[in-house]
């Protein structure tokens, strides 16, 4: 359900090399959450940084919700890169994983699997 990978970069790098990647695959990148600035914001202290870069295709995400418009709920896709245990993590849910919980699943399933494959490159081109 989860792809998570490590990387020796910092989390500021790390994101700024996603987002490039991000661009290279004809995906745009909509927003960059940073979580740790935004909760520091509200008062919270949170000690683990974190980025989460909220990306599209926007072909893909066109096809997908003229299937079903409900996968609204799940889109954009979010690519997260955080730090925790000592280490960077970028990671996603898997498109995959989620798409599947919708119904009409099966006819999703192929623009699915070729957004993972893409998202899986671009983290790993990222790490």
């Amino acid at each position: 359900m989860l792809y998570i990978v490590e990387t020796k970069k910092d989390v500021e790098t790390a994101a700024r090399d996603l987002e490039e990647a991000v661009k290279r695959y004809k995906f745009g990148v909509l927003h960059v959450h940073d979580l740790q600035k935004t909760l520091k914001e509200k008062g919270v202290d949170f000690s683990n940084a974190c980025k989460i870069l909220e990306v599209c295709n926007p072909q893909r995400a066109t096809q997908v919700l003229t299937d079903n418009m409900a996968v609204n709920m799940a889109l954009p896709c979010r690519i997260s890169v955080y730090r925790e245990g000592g280490k960077t993590q970028i990671g996603m849910i898997r498109p995959t994983a989620l798409l599947a919980l919708f119904p009409g699943a099966a006819e999703l399933k192929a623009v699915a699997e070729e957004v993972e494959r893409e998202t899986m490159k671009m983290i790993n081109e990222a790490r």
